[in-house]
């Protein structure tokens, strides 16, 4: 079945950068687009960054553009986020998703998403 496992997540202060990774298995990875959710207590889950099958083709929200940098191997099937610049409000659980379809194909929402990780946790203190 399919698997997406996080790591990398933890806590900084405020102007600080993690790196978060995604391990994918179980799915044909360069067939797949891929993204970072964030989700905050007591918030909805958002779409940060997304990456496009094979192209590389990225989009971000518009609260983390030109601080994160999302990037994938489709040779090891892995995904990544870089953060850098981090702020409090960046303070939220970080997931990893999977949707078969191009870019422009998927919509924002975590509904389009099947597949996901278990979460890796990011807390940036003031």
């Amino acid at each position: 079945q399919v698997q997406l496992v996080e790591s990398g997540g933890g806590s900084v202060q405020a102007g600080g950068s993690l790196r978060l990774y995604c391990a994918a298995s179980g799915l044909t990875y360069s067939y797949h687009l891929m993204a970072w959710f964030r989700q905050a207590l007591g918030k909805e889950r958002e779409r940060v960054a997304v990456i496009s099958p094979n192209d590389c083709t990225t989009l971000y929200a518009d609260a983390v553009k030109g601080r994160f940098t999302i990037s994938r191997d489709n040779a090891k099937n892995t995904l990544s986020l870089q953060m850098n610049s981090l702020q409090p409000e960046d303070t939220a659980m970080y997931y990893c998703a999977a949707a078969a379809g191009s870019l422009f194909s998927i919509p924002t929402s975590p509904d389009a998403f099947p597949y996901w990780g278990q979460g890796t946790q990011v807390t940036v203190s003031s």
